[in-house]
């Protein structure tokens, strides 16, 4: 390979199969907020974001071989800050987040993204969004409020974290979607990885928490938790994106929370309260009301 090539990474045939995507990618997606709650008691969430992202930036870079291409970090510099910026302050609030709320409700909330995502579409994009999309994305907002807010308890820290950091996270990805597309994969993926390792070392530096260092058994689940939570998920969801329709790939998404739940239970017993449920449920219904409406429209 020639120097400024760039690298593409081949898919066996199997792997690109998107009815063997669909499970693996829903698996290692539900585990997100899952592996947070399983650091905490190891490190804390100021420093545990930057040992993922360092770990991971350095598997990607490894598994590069020095093929990355440096003209693109010198010519999108300030994009790559920006979505460093988005990306490590979000990692770190996800991270934050399971200490207050269970993973479950954590991922439900989570999954506003989706009408955050239209949201973008509709005022930067200029799309438009139908009667039906925006009854649902009403729907998916109204759960929010049932899960975040409460009687005697207006505000919940760990509900209103999580949405900050879903909030910056589609952000970043609006970011990508317009600017990010002619990159090549591999060397966008390991400059953002970078990037978001230089966030959340700022953020361990400002928090006084940079020299805390976990023992041997913090260091495996750190390890375990780039490897699945970030090279390979993200490498899945960026494949799934790639072969399904989109609107296909966010309402397969959406199932994401319900197996968060199943692990959130079966780990941790964490029961959601019946109104925890109600307001997922709602947030899952907009959701789909939207996505499947976009996809019927574009059909």
């Amino acid at each position: 390979m020639t120097p400024g090539t760039p690298f593409v990474m081949a898919v066996p045939p199997a792997v690109d199969s998107p009815w063997l995507l669909i499970p693996a990618l829903l698996l290692v997606d539900s585990l997100h907020f899952v592996f947070a709650r399983l650091l905490l008691p190891h490190v804390p969430p100021e420093v545990s974001g930057v040992y993922i992202m360092a770990f991971s930036t350095l598997e990607v870079a490894l598994f590069t071989r020095g093929r990355w291409r440096l003209d693109v970090l010198r010519r999108h510099l300030g994009f790559f800050v920006a979505i460093g910026f988005l990306v490590g302050s979000s990692t770190y609030l996800g991270l934050l987040s399971v200490r207050y709320i269970d993973p479950g409700t954590a991922s439900l909330l989570s999954r506003i993204s989706v009408i955050l995502g239209l949201g973008f579409g509709v005022l930067w994009l200029r799309e438009r969004l139908g009667r039906v999309e925006a009854l649902g994305a009403a729907v998916a907002v109204a759960g929010v409020v049932v899960v975040a807010f409460r009687p005697g308890d207006y505000l919940r820290l760990g509900a209103l974290i999580s949405l900050v950091g879903t909030f910056m996270y589609t952000l970043h990805a609006a970011l990508v979607k317009r600017f990010g597309g002619e990159m090549p994969f591999v060397t966008f993926f390991l400059y953002r990885l970078a990037a978001s390792t230089a966030m959340l070392g700022v953020i361990a530096v400002a928090s006084g928490h940079l020299g805390s260092v976990p023992g041997p058994a913090g260091l495996g689940l750190l390890a375990l938790t780039a490897t699945v939570d970030t090279v390979i998920s993200r490498g899945l969801y960026y494949l799934a994106l790639r072969r399904l329709d989109m609107s296909l790939h966010t309402i397969i998404l959406t199932l994401s929370p319900v197996v968060t739940m199943l692990w959130s239970f079966g780990l941790f017993g964490s029961v959601p309260s019946p109104r925890e449920v109600l307001g997922g449920l709602l947030v899952l219904a907009g959701v789909l009301v939207v996505t499947t409406s976009r996809a019927g429209r574009r059909a």
